[in-house]
């Protein structure tokens, strides 16, 4: 497994259904979860699987969202080499209190 692994699991009495992925993975872990819902020797439902794909795909939206705030964040965050963050206002530009007009 190369990069980040993610794990969801699901118990169901004594068993616990544990499954380990990566990016690269990620298909196989999918099609697994078919091919156990499939078994009918196994506890492991239809909606087991609907569950925890639901996870399996959601873990990839939040490694791509985390990825692109953190670019993007990386980009803002200093702008011309300064260390002045855009969004936020100069000490001198504060007050607290009445309007200093």
């Amino acid at each position: 497994m190369a990069g980040e692994v993610n794990i969801v699991a699901i118990v169901k009495g004594e068993e616990r259904y544990v499954f380990m992925f990566d990016d690269d993975s990620r298909s196989e872990t999918l099609r697994k979860l078919g091919q156990y819902a499939s078994n009918p020797e196994l506890s492991f439902s239809w909606y087991d699987a609907a569950v925890l794909s639901q996870k399996v795909r959601k873990t990839r939206k939040s490694s791509e969202v985390a990825e692109f705030e953190l670019d993007n964040f990386n980009r803002s965050s200093t702008p011309h080499g300064s260390d002045s963050y855009p969004d936020f206002p100069s000490p001198d530009d504060m007050w607290i209190g009445d309007d200093p007009a």
